[in-house]
């Protein structure tokens, strides 16, 4: 008489989780898997930077020439103090001509236009109109 003292179950193919002739299959889909995921790793495939999320499309835009303090104090760069000086300006040296024109503004240079000029509206020039003559 044979005694058995393993303490390990006996594991048929009826008790498996997957069935003997599905294994290997299993195991080369899960080996081309990680094969695939290395390749991915290896050539950089794109990953989400979570501190640094990609930069939205401009929401708004705005005039400079009719904006109030409170909307252009919204424009990235521009601060309300910043925001106040555009319109001080404006109101001392009327409308501005041009994007451009904004560098005039004390605290206002090149890198800080740049960083508004999405959000700001094409400044149009006057359309003359002609006048009747006597």
């Amino acid at each position: 008489m044979a005694v058995s003292y393993s303490t390990m179950p006996d594991l048929s193919d009826d008790t498996a989780l997957i069935p003997a002739r599905l294994q290997r299959i299993v195991a080369c889909v899960a080996a081309g898997l990680l094969f695939a995921a290395f390749i991915w790793l290896a050539i950089g495939g794109p990953f989400v930077d979570h501190d640094a999320p990609p930069a939205l499309p401009a929401g708004f835009t705005t005039n400079v020439n009719t904006a109030p303090v409170v909307e252009l104090a919204q424009l990235p760069g521009l601060g309300p103090t910043t925001a106040a000086r555009i319109v001080e300006h404006r109101e001392t040296h009327g409308p501005f001509p041009s994007i451009e024109a904004l560098l005039d503004v004390p605290g206002i240079g090149p890198a800080t236009l740049e960083q508004m000029r999405r959000y700001l509206r094409p400044i149009r020039p006057p359309v003359e109109t002609p006048r009747d003559s006597p």
